[in-house]
């Protein structure tokens, strides 16, 4: 069994809208301003991130509660800037896996209200590594607005994610390893 380190990397979305019902959440126009280390200059973008849930499973929009992950998707997108270093193609896909808490954070005055959407996402990277994805995203809700379109909008969101690569040390025993295994299987084949 190999070892393995884990890499992380932070994906920080800004801005957009999202749509909060009882059947689910789906975001809108959140740009991407920081993958992998690399930061967009001001007034600039390096892709977008777009998330969706299924329905809510228990508690309410307006007290917090619990949302279904059945059908979700997280997609992170890059525009491809050559000068930024981040590619023009799909950067994650993936879903949440398991509960997505859905966290009442403050209210501030009669209408304002700050949620915080969390949970795990798993899916690939465009490298073609599987990944695992904690994510937490901050949604500010003006309950009059919902009343009309039921749209809130995004503060910030965070996504940690770890990829998991062998250590070097690992990938050094397995290559010592697979080159004793090759002498013994030529000696078998042509004697000794």
């Amino acid at each position: 069994m190999a070892a393995r380190a884990s890499t992380i990397s932070l994906i920080i979305n800004e801005f957009g809208t999202v749509s909060i019902t009882n059947a689910g959440i789906v975001s809108k126009g959140s740009e991407l301003v920081s993958f992998n280390g690399i930061t967009a200059p001001p007034a600039n973008s390096l892709g977008s991130v777009s998330f969706s849930t299924s329905a809510l499973t228990s508690g309410s929009i307006w007290s917090g509660g619990t949302f279904s992950s059945v059908g979700s998707s997280f997609i992170v997108k890059g525009v491809g800037k050559k000068y930024w270093g981040v590619p023009r193609l799909t950067l994650f896909s993936g879903s949440f896996v398991g509960p997505i808490k859905w966290k009442l954070v403050s209210q501030t005055g009669k209408y304002d209200y700050v949620f915080t959407l969390s949970g795990r996402i798993e899916g690939m990277l465009y490298t073609g590594r599987y990944a695992i994805i904690p994510t937490k995203q901050t949604i500010y809700v003006y309950k009059n607005q919902w009343a009309v379109d039921h749209r809130g909008s995004i503060h910030r969101g965070d996504t940690s994610f770890r990829v998991n690569t062998p250590e070097p040390g690992t990938l050094g025993l397995f290559g010592t390893g697979l080159i004793v295994l090759a002498g013994t299987m030529r000696r078998k084949l042509f004697g000794s």
